[in-house]
């Protein structure tokens, strides 16, 4: 495939000069007032709060390999404050009022992200902006509008949200067939491998411990066993998001959904101007198999979407490598939306997981009963939620009782998933239909949503 580089975890470390060393691993058996179970945003953002609140706590933080190997370190760089999910699904554990506060707070995330980015001295490329779903057919427009009604239906300000029409939405991004956008404002784009880098030393300088190749082998009430010894604490938290299948008896909480990018060649001056897309907005799509990308601070393009969902039996990737086919329907995605790029090359391609629960909906919770307390289930969305995760989660370490511990996601546990065969052709047969849906659409101009997507939907209760 024409890709220079395929995997090595992400562009986004080569951008900084490559995969960084190890810290040293767990010594041995240590005893701590906190563990936490992987150095993502998620275990690195409850770290930080914990420290914030109480500086004496002693914490530890295991990860496999090392802090931001996962997503954290291969995500798109969208910190957008969005609530993506089913907001009626959580009417089961909270009321209408608490998910419009939530989604209040979740939006705060965005301010808070830059807060301690500038408080730490943290450089990751942070920078305001506006994100663009773009429309490329009239039932796609529909659905656009939709979300835009239902949003305000829920009380979004408007300030956040603008539906524009054709003719505006080209002005900003030359986007092919554009019959409009919807303008969510007030995000940031960051270089993630940056942002979680610059937290990791962060939490270190406040006294936290982190252990890298240190892989743990079961989470119990007041231990955490590894290869290379056990942590006992009062408190423990398992942060590792699309990994957590690969823990005893987690085996079915949330599958591992495989996400890929590819990034372009620096794109020169003129061919920006003839693309129009002058600022550094970040970009989506409103096809069924969606997309997003940003334009990075070097003046990439990179552009990211599902590939192949999901391997059997919950397998991940060889430390980023992705499939030709990925590589192949990425650059289709690219060229779909912006023929121009038709002429540049790709620097580099890359894949990761996220993890997605059975009913598609973020939890965070905290057991009273065994002290271990968990957060994830972001589906895509977890630059900016894995912060209000980590102030949540320290609220609950610490036996806090806030406005954020009331919030309808808290220890909310969503039924588990399949098991094999049945949920990797669940999950296949669901972005089958997408994908059919969205050629169904091309190829009768669009002009309704297919019901292949409302199947879609119904076959996996997303």
């Amino acid at each position: 495939m024409d890709v220079k580089k395929n995997g090595d975890v992400s562009f986004w470390y080569a951008d900084i000069g490559g995969v960084p060393g190890y810290r040293p691993p767990l010594p041995g058996d240590i005893e701590v007032d906190v563990c936490i179970v992987g150095a993502g945003f998620t275990g690195l953002w409850t770290a930080y709060y914990l420290k914030e609140a109480e500086p004496g706590l002693s914490i530890a933080v295991v990860e496999k390999e090392f802090a931001g190997f996962g997503a954290s370190g291969r995500n798109g760089g969208w910190c957008s404050g969005e609530f993506g999910w089913s907001r009626e699904k959580y009417l089961s554990s909270g009321t209408r009022e608490g998910i419009i506060e939530w989604e209040r707070q979740l939006r705060s995330t965005v301010a808070e992200v830059r807060r301690v980015t500038e408080k730490e001295g943290i450089d990751c490329d942070y920078l305001l902006t506006d994100c663009l779903t773009y429309a490329q057919s009239p039932a796609q427009m529909e659905r656009l509008r939709e979300g835009y009604e239902e949003a305000m239906a829920w009380q979004v300000p408007t300030s956040r949200l603008e539906l524009i029409d054709g003719p505006e939405a080209a002005a900003r991004i030359r986007v092919d067939k554009a019959q409009g956008a919807l303008v969510r404002h007030d995000v940031a784009r960051v270089q993630p491998a940056k942002l979680v880098r610059g937290l990791a030393e962060a939490v270190e300088r406040r006294g936290v411990a982190i252990y890298e190749r240190t892989a743990v082998t079961g989470i119990e009430k007041g231990r955490v066993t590894t290869d290379r010894g056990s942590v006992k604490a009062k408190r423990i938290v398992r942060a590792t998001e699309g990994f957590t299948h690969g823990i005893p008896g987690n085996e079915r909480e949330w599958i591992p959904m495989n996400s890929a990018i590819i990034v372009t060649e620096p794109v020169p001056d003129d061919l920006w101007r003839e693309i129009g897309w002058q600022g550094s907005q970040l970009l989506a799509d409103a096809s069924h198999a969606y997309c997003y990308a940003q334009r990075t601070r070097e003046g990439r393009i990179a552009m990211g979407g599902r590939g192949v969902p999901y391997r059997f039996g919950s397998k991940t990737d060889v430390r980023g490598q992705t499939q030709p086919e990925t590589i192949q329907a990425l650059k289709d995605i690219l060229y779909r939306m912006l023929p121009q790029t038709r002429g540049l090359k790709l620097d580099h391609a890359w894949c990761g997981v996220l993890g997605v629960p059975r009913d598609w909906c973020a939890t965070v919770g905290l057991d009273p009963r065994t002290g271990i307390g968990w957060a994830g289930g972001y589906v895509g969305l977890g630059v900016s939620t894995s912060n209000f995760s980590g102030q949540t989660l320290a609220d609950l370490v610490l036996d806090r009782h806030t406005e954020r511990t009331s919030l309808p996601w808290v220890n909310r546990r969503p039924r588990k998933w399949e098991v094999e065969p049945f949920r990797w052709l669940g999950v296949h047969g669901m972005y089958w239909l997408y994908h059919k849906a969205d050629r169904n659409e091309a190829s009768t101009g669009g002009r309704a949503t297919s019901r292949l997507a409302t199947l879609a939907n119904a076959l996996t209760g997303r």
